[in-house]
């Protein structure tokens, strides 16, 4: 039997769709893993966006796939940032936007609570001053 008689069919398990370009779906076994590593080790990671061959249209389809969770941070610092928790808690869609509210970054963060919501600690203790000073003047 020669190799031409074998019937070879091809069968395509990435989405289809235009713009599409199958670089989506890997992330989220990738982001899967990362969920993991959180769980099991409390390491937090994140994923740049930006930094991968991804076309608007893997990013919608990402984003479908992930959902939206219930809750939404948004920041005002040189332009304003959004931290979206998406159906899958601990992992986060952050949006870095500049004054112009063009996107400059887009990050999956995988943690409890996002880096850049926790209070520094030099923050709390101004937070804590500002308390006492309202104490003594009561």
């Amino acid at each position: 039997m020669s190799l031409d008689a074998i019937p070879i069919h091809v069968v395509n398990t990435l989405p289809a769709g235009p713009g599409l370009t199958g670089n989506a779906p890997p992330l989220l076994r990738e982001i899967s893993e990362l969920l993991l590593r959180l769980l099991e080790t409390g390491e937090t990671a994140a994923i740049d966006l930006s930094a991968l061959p991804l076309t608007p249209a893997d990013l919608d389809w990402l984003r479908d796939k992930l959902g939206e969770g219930e809750i939404a941070v948004t920041l005002q610092a040189s332009g304003e940032s959004t931290l979206n928790e998406t159906a899958c808690s601990g992992v986060w869609w952050v949006t870095h936007h500049n004054e112009n509210g063009a996107v400059t970054s887009q990050f999956i963060e995988v943690a409890f609570v996002p880096e850049l919501v926790k209070a520094h600690p030099q923050d709390v203790a101004i937070g804590q001053e500002y308390l006492e000073l309202m104490i003594a003047n009561l």
